[in-house]
């Protein structure tokens, strides 16, 4: 095997795109947060949930070692929306406090914060828009490892905190054609302790996209650079380029195909860093209620394909996606590829509510009072600072009766490493180097409710996912069960009790495994 730099210059400054739009976008966004539109329809939210948890194993430790408390819990939590024409913007954060009837336990938490936020602005009508992002969550260090999903255990945990901000001009060139040109900044901390480094990026990038006056042979242009300074593997550079054709068969097909050229710059575990790229599809959409996208092609690192197929009849949706990429942690963390909940929701309710706005309060009540998640569960993502490609299918279901949803998703993905492991070596010792060298994941999720009343409601959550890593012969089978019941009080209190049961690896080093049996009882505040 030849290892090769591919030019990579560690130790090189990053030079940032000229940056005097990004400096100028806080005045704006300031000065549209104060324009009479922008404060229209803002809507804030403070709630505050009382919990108290028994579980037989607080710290998820093997079961030789477990230890059972009570978990007594505040938090509080406080959501802000806001829509108008020329804003939307929704943001929440919460706050957990965490007080145990057990003090002999170990791999538990004080507390816990997390928050989200999005921002889509217009600035200046026609011309100058902006997106910008920010959150901080829990994720699991390893995927060979008990998930961090209780919030009160410390065991295989992580703070990561991601922001980004992106202004960009966007313009119609009558029916020729559109261009978007695009500045982003984001940064993605945490992790530091666990050997996950810091990083941050510049990205600029453009779209030009042929209009209506070309009905039946439509083209579009691509072309993105990106400088990465990333703590623990340096500086890295990527470019990307792409032109592509669509022509329009008959009524319902549409023949696609596109060209391009990838530059990728990592100390790589193969010669090869960068090639043309080609591919060739179809687009098939008989209605509006049916659509499939296939390709077949070829990139730097060999055959690939995308695959994208959606189907919605008045009561069900159902999904199928494909993919294969290169991507790195910090761009899952970024742009997280979990099955959104309130999407599939919104998508199986149109049909009953046309009125988006109205939509979008029915949906989140009914998540509210059902229990659900805001994101469906799908394939662990873990600390990495190595390139890896990507290969995902990913399929969902939803289902709609008189008295009752049910929410389905499965999933198979592959990761193989592009970037040499030393990147890595200082989240891995050197007898598990190879652990995240090539890992297979496969697992499904469902989530059921059922009305007994217009106040209470039956729920269920089977999540249950199987990690592999191909080169130590490592695996974890996660399970996760949860039923319960849920009852609003009033308009603005709910009460819920579940009881959960989980199992999964105990630890990186450790291949017993651990078990989880709570009772959760909460009450919720609406104000």
């Amino acid at each position: 095997m030849t290892i090769t730099t591919a030019n990579l210059s560690v130790h090189r400054p990053v030079k940032w795109p000229r940056s005097a739009a990004l400096r100028l976008t806080p005045l704006a966004v300031a000065a549209l947060l104060l324009s009479n539109q922008a404060w229209a329809q803002w809507r804030v939210t403070p709630t505050i949930q009382l919990r108290e948890t028994y579980s037989d194993n607080a710290g998820n430790q093997a079961d030789d070692q477990a230890r059972g408390s009570f978990i007594t819990e505040s938090a509080p939590s406080l959501n802000v929306t806001g829509n108008s024409s020329r804003l939307k913007f929704a943001a929440s954060a919460e706050w957990r406090k965490f007080v145990y009837s057990n003090d002999n336990i170990t791999n538990t938490r004080n507390s816990d914060r997390r928050y989200q936020a999005t921002l889509d602005a217009i600035a200046v009508k026609e011309w100058l828009y902006v997106d910008a992002s920010a959150s901080g969550s829990r994720q699991a260090v390893s995927a060979f490892g008990p998930l961090p999903n209780n919030a009160y255990t410390a065991n295989n945990g992580t703070d990561i905190r991601t922001w980004s901000i992106s202004p960009y001009l966007r313009h119609q060139f009558g029916t020729t054609a559109s261009l978007d040109a695009r500045y982003q900044r984001d940064s993605v901390e945490g992790g530091t302790g666990s050997g996950f480094g810091n990083s941050l990026s510049s990205t600029g990038a453009f779209d030009v996209v042929s209009g209506p006056a070309f009905p039946d042979l439509g083209w579009n242009v691509h072309y993105s650079h990106q400088e990465l300074s990333a703590q623990r593997t340096g500086n890295t550079t990527t470019e990307n380029s792409l032109a592509g054709l669509q022509y329009r068969a008959t009524s319902h097909l549409s023949l696609t195909s596109s060209v391009g050229y990838d530059k990728y710059e990592y100390r790589a575990l193969s010669e090869k860093t960068r090639g043309r790229s080609w591919s060739a599809g179809f687009i098939w959409q008989p209605s509006t209620r049916t659509r499939v996208a296939a390709t077949v092609g070829h990139r730097y690192f060999g055959n690939t394909g995308s695959f994208d197929a959606s189907y919605r009849t008045p009561h069900t949706v159902w999904t199928l996606t494909y993919a294969d990429i290169v991507t790195t942690s910090r761009q899952q963390f970024l742009l997280p590829a979990a099955v959104d909940t309130s999407a599939m929701l919104d998508k199986l309710f149109a049909t009953a509510y046309p009125d988006p706005v109205l939509r979008q309060q029915i949906v989140q009540a009914y998540i509210a009072q059902a229990g659900l998640p805001p994101t469906l569960a799908s394939a662990i993502p873990y600390l990495s600072n190595r390139y890896m490609r990507n290969k995902r299918l990913q399929g969902s279901a939803s289902l709609r009766g008189a008295r009752s949803t049910l929410l389905f998703t499965v999933f198979k993905e592959r990761m193989n490493a592009l970037s040499l492991q030393q990147e890595d070596s200082s989240l891995l010792p050197s007898q598990l180097g190879t652990l995240n060298e090539d890992t297979d994941q496969k697992g499904a999720s469902a989530n059921a409710d059922y009305r007994l009343s217009s106040r209470t409601a039956a729920h269920a959550t089977l999540y249950g996912v199987n990690i592999k890593s191909l080169r130590t012969g490592q695996t974890n089978d996660v399970r996760q069960l949860s039923v319960g019941l849920s009852s609003r009080f009033d308009t603005k209190t709910t009460g819920s009790l579940d009881l959960r049961h989980s199992k999964g690896r105990a630890g990186v080093f450790d291949n017993r495994d651990y078990h989880e049996n709570a009772i959760v009882a909460t009450l919720s505040v609406q104000y």
